[in-house]
């Protein structure tokens, strides 16, 4: 999985999975372009990684496009920008709502949308990874807007990978588990909330960034290039049992 040559685009590289993966796949050879809400987010990435750094908020869709143009025409697209608000269905507010389907799927989809337009007028090939959850797959108390995001952009996945797949680009999608990261900490460190669901994991723990950012390398690469329109859950088993 070497990526010597290659340039690809990471969404919400400022910290948790998206900072992790970028300095994955640059220790594996590859070229980032980091996005993040700011600069300060991805302050050392470039040390870091020789990332190219773009600042751009992931609730205007024009702020999408803008960034995506700016990175001009890359080899990859791993779709790791999210939030979440903790909210049950009797209290969800419009705002909180607005707020994750917008950053988590609709920004997702645009910037696909951009990626596989350069990639086509490149010539096609080149692969568009989505981060989703095991939240799409089952229901977590206040996660209704998060989960919904999270299947949305799976299904969307799907569409990408049957209507891309003449041009020659892959779409997959990533679903981990509980990943200890700055978000999944706010909602999980409660030990009386996060025992209950660690102990719904086979390989006895929640998974960590590098866990995830490796997972990303194999999906990208080339060794995967039967894979498209798939879910991977990287999950410890949990949705196995």
């Amino acid at each position: 999985m070497d990526f010597k040559g290659k340039k690809v685009i990471i969404t919400g590289a400022g910290k948790g999975i998206g900072r992790t993966t970028a300095r994955e796949l640059a220790a594996r050879g590859a070229s980032i372009v980091g996005m993040s809400l700011t600069l300060e987010e991805l302050a050392g990435l470039t040390e870091e990684t020789g990332a190219t750094c773009i600042a751009a908020d992931f609730s205007d869709v024009a702020e999408v496009r803008r960034a995506m143009k700016e990175a001009g025409t890359c080899d990859y697209l791993v779709n790791c920008a999210g939030i979440n608000v903790l909210e049950s269905v009797l209290d969800m507010s419009d705002k909180g709502c607005d707020a994750v389907l917008h950053i988590n799927l609709r920004a997702a989809i645009v910037a696909a949308q951009e990626f596989a337009r350069a990639r086509v007028a490149a010539g096609g090939g080149g692969v568009i990874l989505n981060i989703s959850s095991i939240a799409g797959h089952r229901g977590f108390q206040d996660h209704v807007c998060y989960a919904a995001s999270k299947a949305g952009i799976e299904g969307a996945t799907r569409v990408m990978a049957k209507e891309l797949s003449p041009h020659g680009i892959r779409a997959v999608c990533l679903a981990p588990t509980i990943t200890m990261t700055e978000l999944a900490a706010e909602a999980w460190s409660d030990p009386v909330k996060s025992e209950p669901m660690m102990v719904r994991h086979p390989i006895g723990r929640f998974a960590q960034p590098e866990d995830i950012a490796r997972a990303v390398a194999m999906l990208l690469s080339d060794d995967a290039c039967m894979v498209t329109g798939s879910v991977l859950s990287v999950d410890g088993g949990f949705l196995a049992v």
